[in-house]
């Protein structure tokens, strides 16, 4: 293993080690391996939109190769000159105007576009993927002699009338210009049920994630705690604990807190 793989896996261990080492308390290596992945992923970033989507997009459409400045500058990105580019351009310059107090006002112009443009293309694309697809997901048949009564997945009469009640039901709950009592209440209740398993999935999902990458980590200590890494993550955890164990003896009004 070359001595830049090393490197690389001792680093590794000390900042996955460092982030753990928050479970005994807040402390300075949690500190430092925050900022370093808060830094080096706004870095990152930063470095891959300006590479992937500015210089191509915008600055390859105003200095194409047959753009007016071509005797300057050339970046040829297979785009035909643009002059309408200038425009956001000129927006992206005002928003970086924002640090400085004298004129910072002319940054609200560029962020009211670009939140603008947001929303509307954000409601859009929610409004066709997820409202238009659920509503026609909850237009279902609910008896149909091709259907089969009962399926473990895909269309089914059962499953078909459990995405009726459900949908219905969820959607009358949040209906509150009626008092929810009675049968009308019954069926709302009916509701909050279906809407408690929909979030207790989706938590379940996201929680299994976690695990999933907290295993990746876990495997990537093991493996860095090997000969071939010259017991990288043994070195790194004695490291923390004996720094900890010094730092909490140091200030021990801090471990009392």
């Amino acid at each position: 293993v070359s001595f830049s793989t090393i490197l690389g896996a001792w680093i590794a261990a000390f900042l996955t080690l460092g982030i753990f080492s928050y479970l005994y308390k807040d402390n300075p290596f949690y500190k430092i391996a925050e900022h370093v992945f808060v830094g080096v992923s706004a870095a990152y970033w930063a470095a891959t939109f300006y590479w992937t989507q500015i210089y191509p997009n915008l600055f390859g459409r105003l200095f194409a190769v047959d753009s007016p400045f071509a005797s300057m500058y050339v970046i040829d990105k297979g785009h035909e000159y643009n002059g309408l580019y200038f425009f956001p351009l000129l927006l992206g310059i005002m928003m970086l105007l924002s640090v400085f107090k004298q004129i910072n006002w002319m940054a609200r112009w560029g962020i009211a576009y670009t939140v603008g443009i947001a929303a509307g293309l954000k409601a859009f694309g929610y409004l066709s993927s997820n409202v238009i697809s659920q509503i026609k997901s909850t237009a279902v048949e609910l008896f149909s002699g091709e259907l089969s009564f009962f399926a473990m997945s895909g269309d089914s009469i059962f499953n078909n009338i459990v995405i009726f009640i459900g949908t219905i039901s969820a959607l009358m709950y949040f209906y509150f210009s009626r008092e929810q009592s009675g049968a009308y209440g019954r069926f709302t209740r009916l509701g909050v049920y279906f809407l408690m398993i929909s979030f207790g999935a989706s938590f379940g999902f996201a929680v299994m994630g976690r695990i999933s990458l907290l295993i990746g980590r876990f495997n990537d200590l093991i493996l860095f705690s090997n000969p071939s890494y010259n017991y990288g993550t043994f070195w790194m955890l004695g490291l923390i604990i004996v720094v900890l164990g010094y730092w909490s003896f140091q200030n021990p009004e801090r471990t009392e807190g």
